[in-house]
């Protein structure tokens, strides 16, 4: 007990009648890395958001360095020296960058008013120690991503913070950028700072970290050693059974159904040319801020372009026009889904029959009935679970969440899936139901092209992969040509192909 820096025990909690997490018993030691992994729902966010005092504990007992202590608030928790770098960065883009790391306690001269020098001293003291090339006075909202990190780490260490959870920090972070974040946490670690590290990438997992604790179903199942583990291991004892990796197989025809010609939104898409052929698969690699999620949005009819056009099956689209799209058979699959691609509080029902409202209607009213039928049937062929298709969106996990959109779209007869970082935030159980998806839709016939930042998944399921850089199409890769290192080299500059 003297040695672990945090321990939590018979960590349960119910909301009513449901239990959500039950007895678990978490530690970490001081300068240690510690992976908590399980799929989505295994009880990940509800053990943290006790620690960091978002929720109360039903049952369960927490100790710092030792001592019981009570964590009632998120105040009480940043007291104790515990701290949350959120997936969803919790800062104000319009205040600095030292604003923001003294939101809510300013230093003060006489009590009365803000000391600003003060301020962006300390700030500047601390950033130095991380990234020195963060102006204290910059607006945050003019920083990369990777630096908001950053600037929400060096918060964490002004606190004086001993512990520090951070919750899927690499989601909007290149590889190269996790490279770096990989050797900030090494450093926080040997400094004596415990971190706590939530991710669904095994990879970054087992690079930074020295334990894993694994949940599932709100159980805690086992406590191991990342040196004695393997990748499979931890995903078997993550979904309770042995993850079958299945080799990609084409089912790309010489049919052209999707053309672009010259279509551009300058300057974050720039003269654009592809076709994509009935039952392809085709990736679009590169950095973010590439171009990639702007070019899925033009297709979609979602923005204007300067410039171009869009063909499906020889006939030109109403740029621009949502609906247009919609009615040639284009779905896309949004990045963010819980913004951009359900109605929370709506049933599964309503959200499948968005596209296609009139279909489910009659004089106005909803034939509840027929849609529920047919999302009955589609959602049982999609493996939903539970299957409970009057059930709020909201509650159900990313990963099923995303099978509600691509049902959505199975629904409306679409021919062409845009999927748009299909898999983030979703555990690996999930992420294999989805390629599973992903190969039937190219099995039936349809057209899927899928951007991903993660380079593994490019190549799993990608017969075809175009690089964009600043905008353009850069390379056009096939078979033995999709690797890491090209994919990486097109998406930096150090290759060029077209």
């Amino acid at each position: 007990m003297g040695e672990e820096r945090l321990s939590m025990r018979g960590m349960t909690k119910k909301y009513g009648v449901v239990t959500v997490l039950k007895d678990v018993n978490f530690n970490v030691l001081p300068g240690e890395v510690h992976a908590l992994v399980g799929e989505n729902g295994a009880g990940k966010s509800t053990l943290l958001k006790m620690l960091s005092g978002v929720i109360k504990a039903t049952e369960g007992k927490i100790y710092l360095d030792g001592k019981e202590v009570e964590i009632s608030d998120p105040l009480s928790a940043r007291n104790l020296g515990i701290a949350m770098i959120h997936q969803e960065l919790q800062n104000v883009p319009e205040l600095t960058v030292f604003q923001n790391m003294f939101l809510g306690r300013p230093l003060k001269t006489g009590g009365l008013f803000v000391n600003k020098q003060d301020e962006i001293k300390q700030c500047a003291e601390v950033l130095k120690t991380l990234d020195p090339t963060i102006d204290p006075r910059s607006k945050i909202g003019s920083l990369k991503v990777s630096q908001q990190q950053i600037v929400e780490i060096a918060r964490a260490l002004l606190d004086k913070a001993k512990v520090i959870a951070m919750d899927e920090p690499t989601s909007s972070l290149t590889p190269s950028e996790f490279e770096k974040l990989a050797v900030l946490i090494r450093r926080l670690a040997s400094q004596g700072v415990s971190i706590i590290y939530v991710s669904h990438k095994m990879d970054e997992v087992f690079k930074v970290c020295d334990r894993a604790t694994v949940l599932r179903d709100g159980h805690f199942i086992e406590c191991v050693n990342m040196k004695d583990e393997t990748e499979d291991s931890i995903v078997t004892r993550m979904v309770g059974r042995k993850i079958e990796k299945v080799g990609h197989k084409s089912y790309q025809s010489k049919e052209c159904v999707l053309e672009i010609k010259d279509l551009a939104r300058e300057p974050v898409v720039k003269k654009a040319n592809l076709k994509v052929h009935r039952g392809e698969v085709l990736g679009i690699s590169g950095l973010v801020g590439a171009g990639r999620t702007e070019l899925f949005r033009l297709i979609a009819g979602l923005d204007k372009p300067t410039s171009g056009e869009v063909l499906v099956k020889g006939e030109k689209l109403k740029l621009h026009s949502v609906k247009d799209s919609i009615a040639h058979g284009i779905g896309l699959v949004p990045e963010d889904r819980k913004l951009e691609g359900i109605l929370k509080a709506q049933s599964i029902n309503i959200n499948m029959a968005m596209p296609d409202m009139k279909r489910y209607t009659s004089f106005s009213f909803i034939k509840r009935n027929f849609l529920r039928k047919i999302a009955f049937d589609i959602m049982k062929g999609l493996n939903l679970h539970p299957l409970d298709v009057d059930r709020a969106i909201g509650t159900l996990s990313g990963g099923n969440q995303q099978k509600v959109i691509i049902g959505r779209w199975l629904a409306s007869g679409t021919e062409i899936f845009l999927f748009d970082e299909p898999t983030r935030g979703i555990d690996v159980g999930a992420k294999s139901e989805i390629y599973a998806v992903i190969e039937d839709l190219a099995r039936q016939g349809k057209v899927v092209m899928v951007i991903s930042s993660e380079m593994p998944e490019i190549i799993r399921i990608s017969d075809r992969v175009l690089v964009m850089r600043e905008g353009q199409i850069v390379a056009e890769l096939e078979g033995d040509e999709i690797n890491e290192s090209n994919l990486g080299s097109y998406a930096i500059g150090q290759n060029t192909k077209l």
